[in-house]
């Protein structure tokens, strides 16, 4: 599992996966607030699944110097 979520993106994906379950437990948007814990989770593994399939990715690439 390679990194494929950068810095920026995975303090949004904190940020926004946060904020979607403190308003589930303030019963402003319900149960389904809880979704949040996907963004949480792929910001916290810096892996999203869906940035694989689509072909995307934003860290930077490493250079294979780096690993020699």
């Amino acid at each position: 599992m390679n990194a494929n979520v950068g810095s920026t993106d995975r303090a949004l994906r904190i940020f926004a996966g946060s904020l979607l379950i403190l308003l589930s437990l303030l019963n402003v948007i319900g149960a389904w607030g809880w979704i949040g814990l996907l963004p949480i989770a792929t910001g916290a593994l810096r892996f999203c699944p869906a940035y694989t399939v689509l072909g995307l990715r934003s860290c930077p690439m490493e250079s294979s110097s780096d690993h020699a």
